[in-house]
């Protein structure tokens, strides 16, 4: 019997048409879609993806998106998308959250404003912002203090209508002092509180409150006693012991005196020059502390506006009147068209000169 090519043919054809298509759909290593298991991407593992992309692939080749956790690499031109404590693995590369994008050929970056990684900006992670060396840049220098302890800018960039908030005798009560803190958050205000050493000793907690709230500290010497009446050796011992104890809370010694009163003649002024601070006492009182202004934070209002003016250094203290005070005070001079001093930017070394 003879076989019939003609006939037999197209089936054969067919056949194996069918075999190959059968083939094609059980997959392959190419990873040619999203990367929900063992296979393509870059040799990773399915342990190794934090959060897959919406429309990336996890190929090989350039042009594709990877989202590893902690220690995944991505291949040449590729995003890496990585959790809390990842490195972006190339100096300049950016860390980030988010879980879409494209990237070319040299690698497209995507950033959010949780922070940036890279050896050449010495940062890390995507956690609560940059850190590491030269993460806080400080801040330039804007004003000076004159003679009289009012403030003055140092040149026509910054605004002379302006004024030095601070706040005396701290830190005593969580709840007088959160709410002065939250009424300068409100406000995007920043103030100097000058604490006494004895005060910080009983409430660590507060000191350390006032430093994480981005505010700055001063001294008021250790024990709140007229300094004019001392002997320069305990003069020396209520400033320095001020010091010690700040810089062991928080890290940093305070850059600013005022002495308790008001009250420090020339020795005074001669230990704090030479422990780097700025002294200064104040232009503009609340006169919170007298009697006439207890329980009455309208009265601490009308003291601080009856003595206004530009670059005013106004004294106020932490009591409950004054917290309750604050937060219209702050509105009534921005009404006025003042703003306020970052004590940050006043040159301490410019204004002891």
């Amino acid at each position: 019997m003879r076989w019939n090519w003609k006939k037999t043919a197209p089936l054969l054809v067919a056949l194996s048409m069918a075999v190959s298509a059968g083939a094609c759909s059980s997959g392959s290593g190419n990873g040619s879609g999203p990367t929900s298991a063992a296979q393509g991407g870059s040799g990773e593992s399915a342990a190794n993806e934090s959060s897959p992309a919406a429309t990336g692939n996890a190929g090989d080749g350039p042009g594709q998106e990877q989202n590893h956790e902690q220690s995944g690499n991505a291949g040449s031109g590729q995003q890496q998308e990585e959790a809390s404590n990842g490195s972006a693995g190339k100096t300049g590369s950016t860390s980030s959250t988010v879980t879409s994008g494209s990237s070319g050929t040299k690698g497209a970056q995507a950033t959010t404003a949780t922070g940036t990684s890279g050896a050449d900006k010495g940062t890390s992670g995507t956690g609560k912002g940059a850190s590491g060396a030269g993460a806080a840049a400080e801040k330039k220098l804007l004003y000076k203090m004159t003679p009289s302890y009012r403030f003055k800018p140092i040149n026509d960039e910054a605004p002379s209508k302006v004024v030095l908030l601070t706040f005396d005798d701290g830190p005593k009560q969580k709840e007088e002092l959160t709410k002065i803190l939250d009424a300068l958050d409100k406000h995007n205000a920043k103030a100097i509180f000058f604490v006494n050493g004895y005060r910080v000793k009983q409430n660590p907690d507060l000191l350390t409150l006032i430093d994480e709230r981005g505010q700055t500290i001063g001294n008021h010497s250790w024990d709140h006693i007229d300094l004019k009446k001392e002997t320069e050796q305990e003069v020396q011992k209520q400033i320095s012991g001020v010091q010690q104890i700040v810089k062991q809370t928080t890290g940093r010694s305070p850059q600013f005196f005022r002495p308790p009163f008001g009250a420090g003649g020339d020795t005074v002024k001669a230990i704090v020059k030479k422990e780097g601070m700025l002294f200064m006492t104040w232009s503009d009182g609340s006169l919170d502390w007298t009697e006439e202004s207890k329980n009455k934070p309208d009265a601490v209002i009308r003291n601080v506006l009856d003595q206004l003016h530009p670059g005013a250094n106004i004294l106020m203290h932490e009591l409950p009147w004054t917290a309750d005070a604050l937060d219209e005070l702050l509105t009534k001079l921005e009404a006025k068209g003042y703003g306020f001093i970052d004590p940050a930017t006043i040159d301490v070394k410019g204004s002891l000169s």
